[in-house]
């Protein structure tokens, strides 16, 4: 039996699509923070940076294992 029969132990291919396409912007979004604030490399924009660039990586790391993803773990927001 594949994990794809089971809809309760992973995503659906349309929750894994939208979670790598999330995680492409947000790895797009740290690149962006990057290389417009390359002159100057403060604490603030590295660190929005690595924040937004681990949560992309692990939304694809996440649609590629067929698990769930944190951004899709925290809810809805007020």
């Amino acid at each position: 039996m594949s994990d794809d029969a089971n809809p309760a132990k992973g995503e659906s291919t349309r929750e894994r699509v939208a979670a790598v396409l999330i995680g492409a912007l947000f790895v797009g979004i740290a690149l962006a923070i990057l290389v417009s604030f390359m002159h100057d490399l403060s604490v603030g924009p590295v660190l929005a940076a690595v924040v937004i660039g681990v949560l992309g990586l692990e939304a694809l790391l996440s649609a590629a294992r067929n698990r769930r993803c944190l951004l899709s773990r925290i809810g809805p927001l007020p």
